[in-house]
């Protein structure tokens, strides 16, 4: 599990027995990481928060889509976050990562660029753990390049 991630609850999974896709719908529960100099604002005292992640496995295509948002502060912030690993067109022994990120930041008046800064640092984070599963993909069916 992630350094801030202090539960993840699998809230639906089911698999279509027509293409073989495999959904599942998960909730986090993450630390609060913003300082807590900005948490004297009320909205943002709180000790958790909820992110939605939903993925898209079809073995078939050998691809995997994740999408994930945050569930908390919906009312001022939208975060959300798209993963796409499939096959490259180039070589099927390769694996190619496509990732984009939303931030968009309403109604907190002069702490808008604040929270944007840190909503960075989420997306980013998101960007990390993108690259460590690929990572582990790798030394998975490779082996690791230094043993």
């Amino acid at each position: 599990m992630e350094k801030h991630v202090t539960a993840i609850k699998t809230m639906e999974e089911k698999t279509d027995l027509s293409t073989g896709i495999i959904y599942r719908r998960r909730i986090a529960t993450c630390q609060n990481v913003i300082p807590e100099i900005l948490r004297k604002v009320s909205v943002l005292k709180v000790s958790d928060i909820y992110l939605e992640e939903e993925s898209w496995l079809n073995m078939q295509a050998r691809n995997m889509v994740m999408k994930s948002h945050c569930l908390t502060w919906t009312q001022y912030a939208s975060l959300s976050e798209e993963s796409v690993f499939r096959e490259s067109l180039e070589n099927p022994n390769w694996t190619e990562f496509i990732q984009k990120g939303r931030i968009s930041i309403t109604g907190a008046g002069l702490l808008n660029c604040v929270l944007e800064a840190f909503a960075q640092t989420f997306l980013n984070q998101g960007v990390k753990k993108g690259i460590r599963i690929m990572e582990t993909l790798l030394q998975e069916q490779c082996g690791c390049p230094f043993s």
